[in-house]
């Protein structure tokens, strides 16, 4: 028999939202975990708020739907938000029953700033890394790298700091954007600034690579299973990953009682003084060598030494098993770094503000913790 579309609405839906998740979907274990660590910021939280005034977004949604954003590739709070409108499977997650209207996407811009004074994303993400180091995921050797996120801005707002600002005519209005030519100009971070995002920095990868307006993540992991336990964004130069790799080190000892043993790098860690650092601190560095060092009795700089001889002695580690197993390792922290370029889309930033990106950074780095541990450990 011809089945048949029942024209007539009904007046009222009777069902459960939880009755529609599968038992077996991935989010389950997700927010068993996320809703057990936010149960516990609760002080925190209540700290953020004051107690009088009109009740605002609860911040374990707020958090919540941030997680979603990296989880599921989304690419603005406002697709987000259109997501919760529709979506059952994030409004179960988010506790929002389904005639509750989904927030509105300048809910963000607002919460924003309360977000970075409390640091709640930071509190969030330490509290996921806590968990993991309580289910005894995290080794005693780990590994560091650094990787560029390009900046929000525009090639063409790379403007000479001396140039006058025209601000257009008033209204913003310009009948189309206009193209640039830069061929022959000579542009620097001496003389030219970001006009979108002064805090970006040009910066190439590599030799032969395009430069680009940047900013700098760093990632500390552990290289047992991979887990994610420091992240910072900072402006992107040459030295910013080794001081970047040193404060890493110090958060991670202050807040989470952990003692590396051993420090997994790649070639642009390669300096004696980043070496000396991490051997006083108790941590033997495995970072290849560009260049064979020096002999230090040929150097007439004599200051230069201490750096030369902490060199030859990583190099003298290089043929180690400790050495080749920390650098294959490595490579665990590597897939951490495209997991959050490509699945929570932080390749480019899409905030002005370093805060603003490092604040993203931190959920798509709890976020990637929490895909691992469900099969680490499933919650149960």
């Amino acid at each position: 028999m011809r089945g048949r579309v029942d024209e007539q609405s009904p007046l009222f839906h009777v069902f459960s939202v939880e009755d529609r998740i599968r038992p077996d979907h991935p989010l389950r274990d997700v927010k068993r975990r996320v809703d057990a660590i936010l149960a516990a910021m609760g002080p925190r939280f209540e700290g953020a708020y004051s107690r009088t005034g009109r009740p605002s977004v609860p911040p374990e949604r707020l958090l919540k739907a941030l997680l979603l954003m990296a989880l599921y590739s989304l690419r603005s709070e406002r697709q987000l938000c259109e997501r919760v409108d529709t979506d059952l499977l994030f409004r179960w997650f988010l506790d929002l029953q389904p005639s509750d209207e989904a927030f509105d996407p300048t809910t963000f811009c607002k919460n924003r700033d309360r977000l970075e004074g409390h640091r709640l994303t930071q509190g969030f993400f330490d509290a996921v890394v806590g968990q993991a180091i309580t289910s005894g995921l995290c080794s005693e050797h780990f590994s560091v790298d650094g990787t560029l996120i390009e900046s929000f801005a525009a090639a063409k707002s790379f403007r000479p700091k001396d140039e006058p600002d025209d601000g257009g005519d008033g209204n913003a209005f310009q009948p189309r954007n206009p193209d640039v030519d830069f061929r022959g100009q000579k542009r620097t971070n001496d003389t030219h600034a970001s006009r979108t995002d002064p805090e970006a920095r040009l910066y190439r990868e590599g030799v032969g690579q395009e430069a680009k307006l940047s900013h700098m993540g760093h990632l500390l992991a552990e290289n047992r299973h991979g887990l994610i336990v420091g992240v910072t964004v900072s402006e992107a130069n040459g030295t910013a990953e080794r001081q970047a790799a040193l404060d890493l080190l110090t958060r991670a000892k202050r807040v989470h009682k952990l003692r590396p043993k051993t420090l997994g790098a790649d070639k642009g860690y390669d300096a004696g003084e980043f070496f000396r650092k991490l051997e006083r601190r108790k941590v033997t560095p495995h970072v290849p060598i560009v260049k064979p060092p020096r002999d230090p009795k040929a150097v007439p700089q004599k200051d230069q030494v201490p750096d030369i001889r902490a060199r030859r002695r990583m190099q003298a580690r290089l043929g180690t098993d400790g050495y080749s197993l920390s650098q294959r390792c490595r490579k665990k922290i590597e897939e951490g770094i495209g997991w959050v370029k490509t699945v929570a889309g932080l390749a480019r930033s899409r905030w002005v503000g370093r805060w603003k990106l490092r604040q993203m950074v931190e959920v798509a780095a709890a976020a990637y913790n929490l895909v691992r541990m469900r099969k680490l450990v499933p919650a149960g």
